[in-house]
């Protein structure tokens, strides 16, 4: 298991995918199962860091792109 830190969000969905699919399949101990529903919760926070990251960045361009058409737009008048 990497560290929170060191895991990519490819990384951290597919090991999030991994432990889904093992705690579906049953069988495991009541501690297995927990430490598993506990892995899934850090390994989903780190996939919502990620994504919040990259939404965050698209924002940021977005934003720059319809002040740059608003200046444009002044420029023309």
């Amino acid at each position: 298991m990497a560290t929170a830190d060191a895991l990519s969000y490819e990384q951290a969905r597919a090991e999030l995918v991994e432990v889904v699919q093992r705690l579906e399949s049953g069988g495991s101990t009541l501690e297995e199962s927990l430490a598993l529903w506990e892995r899934g919760e850090e390994l989903a926070g780190i996939c919502r860091a990620w994504l919040e990251g990259a939404r965050a960045r698209l924002d940021a361009v977005l934003e720059e792109e319809e002040e740059e058409a608003a200046e444009e737009d002044e420029e023309e008048r």
